[in-house]
């Protein structure tokens, strides 16, 4: 045997053992409006198959998912896989206008995807306009057949999807506020497994409940769902271990509290470990924003002990118990939660940087174009809201999907010149002139080579407020080898890379008035779109998208367009 057919042979085997176990599973997402009660008032609510939150689909890694998704409802639709890679499926990855048109009412489309080398919790949710304040469900990935958790396995597990409902059509809150220029309403209640609990009018009888033994550990999948808000989560005198973070394990380490940005999702193992009673789950706002309204309410869920319970006992059950929540601007909490994630292993992070980018995040302020009435400038002295990364505001196209145009060529959807620094650069978090609060609106990408090393800086700007942002690269997961406030400076700031075992994730909360590096080798061929996670932004166009190149043979080149993609 020659060496090239060893290796082929070997390369082979290993193929054959890894896919031997791997499965096909099938599911089909119904899209349709449900008459869904909340907060004492009925309302159509679009969900899948009438479920809310929706189904938890349940895989192991190496396995494949299809689900076809029939678009029922009144909106157009299209649904994204939070946090998988799709090496070389981009046209599965779903965001609307980036990697496909959307499905149009009547209308279906099936996803087909591997999820490989991925363990833990990831999430899907709807990528088009603001259905995914509804539209959203977990998505469990555990070990190959035979392999185990890198922690003792627990004795239960609970997805615990954190959520955030208005009470009124959450599409019709994002186009009034589209209309008008000023910030959409705020959330009328934050829900854990789609229930606001104890505290919100006519929620009680269905607060969502979590069964524990004594003596037993169980895993918690946090998951945050909420459009938004980043949320504070705490269980009443319990603390927590947290041993993974968007589908990647950490070294563990124990804290009484979490904080997830939208998007991020949060695995801990929670002992049961204190006298037999009833205790609050809760979650409310961390609100980094200045002066931004915010709803300020909280949301319950309850952990029982069985021998606990009013099953158990047929009697009144006790009140819970309510764990003190940090103070909704409480930052400090923030950065010490956040600087406590490391690798599980050392990080194979790349060193040599091909592509070192400085992005600035923030919001801005459109002047009143002269068409307009006043009532349509409502943003603050009759401005409009907008935002941007590196002062371009991100536009959409409206009759092809990014990646359609890439794949067959059509020119004048977008230009590839999106600036790799600040076209100026100022005091990005200090009092930052008026003049630079409107940016150029513009469908930009950036070009990677197949393979580059790529490093990015991500920098908040006071431009209006400085914020929270959280951070989403779609098809990557990246590491944070730092993160700090003030503006980021190389000279100072390059000694606090963790280059041994930084965390990674797929969504980054960038610090309010600071910044955060990540890096990734981009060896997944498409249009990735990089985003704020505060749907309310990327609306804004707190945005922009990499477009990743083919490398050399089929392995580094993307699969053609599925049969069935929405056409525009």
């Amino acid at each position: 045997m020659g060496v090239f057919n060893k290796f082929s042979f070997i390369f082979l085997v290993i193929f054959l053992s890894l896919s031997a176990n791997a499965e096909v599973q099938r599911h089909r997402f119904v899209i349709q409006a449900t008459k869904v009660k909340r907060l004492c008032k009925t309302h159509n609510t679009i969900t899948v198959n009438g479920m809310f939150p929706g189904p938890t689909l349940e895989i192991k890694n190496g396995d494949t998912l299809e689900v076809q998704v029939v678009n029922k409802a009144r909106y157009n639709v299209t649904i994204h896989w939070h946090g998988v890679r799709q090496m070389r499926t981009g046209w599965a990855d779903g965001p609307e206008f980036v990697t496909q048109c959307p499905i149009r009412p009547g209308g279906s489309y099936t996803y087909r995807f591997t999820v490989q080398g991925q363990e833990g919790t990831l999430w899907w949710h709807a990528h088009s306009s603001w259905l995914r304040a509804t539209v959203y469900g977990a998505l469990i990935i555990r070990p190959r057949e035979g392999k185990s958790y890198p922690f003792p396995k627990p004795k239960r597990e609970t997805p615990i999807l954190l959520g955030e409902w208005w009470d009124a059509n959450p599409i019709d809150v994002v186009r009034e506020a589209t209309r008008t220029g000023a910030a959409p309403n705020v959330s009328d209640a934050y829900t854990i497994n789609a229930q606001p609990g104890d505290l919100y009018k006519c929620s009680s009888k269905e607060t969502t409940v979590v069964s524990v033994d004594s003596g037993e550990t169980n895993l918690l999948r946090v998951i945050n769902a909420a459009l938004n808000q980043p949320l504070f989560f705490k269980v009443a005198n319990h603390k927590l271990t947290v041993v993974g973070a968007d589908a990647s394990y950490t070294k563990p380490f124990t804290t009484s509290v979490l904080m997830l940005g939208p998007g991020q999702t949060t695995d801990v193992l929670i002992r049961g470990d204190q006298p037999p009673s009833r205790y609050y789950m809760a979650a409310r706002a961390y609100q980094s924003a200045q002066n931004a309204p915010f709803d300020n309410t909280t949301t319950t869920a309850i952990l029982e002990y069985k021998s606990a319970s009013c099953a158990a006992k047929k009697c009144n059950a006790p009140t819970p118990i309510m764990p003190s929540l940090p103070a909704y601007n409480d930052t400090n909490t923030v950065t010490a939660f956040s600087q406590s994630f490391r690798s599980r292993e050392k990080a194979e992070v790349p060193t040599d940087i091909d592509e070192s980018l400085f992005f600035t995040i923030g919001l801005g302020l459109n002047n009143c174009p002269p068409n307009f009435r006043k009532r349509r400038c409502q943003g603050p002295n009759g401005t409009r809201f907008t935002a941007s990364m590196n002062n371009v505001s991100f536009v959409l196209p409206r009759n092809f999907s990014l990646l359609q145009a890439h794949q067959q060529g059509i020119p004048g959807v977008f230009t590839t010149d999106f600036p790799a620094n600040p076209p100026l650069k100022f005091d990005y978090t200090g009092n930052v002139s008026r003049s630079l609060f409107q940016p150029v609106p513009g469908t930009k990408l950036y070009k990677l080579k197949y393979g580059s090393r790529v490093q990015i800086v991500l920098q908040d700007t006071s431009i209006v407020t400085p914020e929270n942002h959280p951070i989403h690269l779609h098809g990557y997961d990246f590491y944070i080898i730092a993160e700090g406030f003030g503006n980021f400076d190389p000279k100072r700031d390059t000694s606090k890379f963790n280059l041994v075992d930084p965390p990674m994730r797929n969504t980054v909360g960038v610090p309010v008035n600071g910044w955060a590096v990540i890096r990734f080798v981009a060896d997944n061929p498409g249009v990735w779109i990089l985003h704020c996670h505060l749907d309310v932004h990327i609306n804004w166009g707190l945005a922009m998208a990499f477009l990743v190149d083919n490398g050399v043979g089929e392995l580094q080149t993307i699969q053609p367009p599925p049969p069935d993609l929405p056409i525009c």
